[in-house]
């Protein structure tokens, strides 16, 4: 069965940094295409970062040159390094496995990152 679990995420100031980790079971992450995507009040649901079995790497670019994806394979985790937080960052965090690094399989829970001002 699958499992994502997303952990990390907190309130900080702006400038701040951030590590949400997302931890998975059921399946290996190095051998599928892994993303973080987030949610801001009534907004629409964003991909921010993904990094696919070849260890592609793709960001949006609100977060480019601030946000680090990555995963640990012994720990069958992935992570999501994020510095100079900005207020516009302030949304809940969640965790994806993509097909083809298009289509969401399951999703975490998700986990709440706000940054003030």
């Amino acid at each position: 069965q699958v499992h994502l679990v997303e952990s990390g995420g907190g309130s900080v100031q702006a400038g701040g940094s951030l590590r949400l980790s997302c931890a998975a079971s059921g399946f290996t992450v190095s051998s599928n295409c892994m993303a973080w995507f987030r949610q801001a009040p009534e907004k629409e649901r964003e991909q921010v970062a993904r990094v696919d079995r070849y260890a592609n790497i793709k960001y949006a670019n609100p977060v480019a040159g601030r946000f680090t994806i990555s995963r640990d394979n012994a720990k069958n985790t992935v992570y999501l390094q994020m510095n100079n937080l900005k207020p516009e960052d302030t949304a809940k965090y969640y965790c994806t496995v993509l097909e083809y690094c298009s289509r969401s399989l399951y999703w975490g829970q998700g986990t709440q990152v706000t940054v003030s001002s």
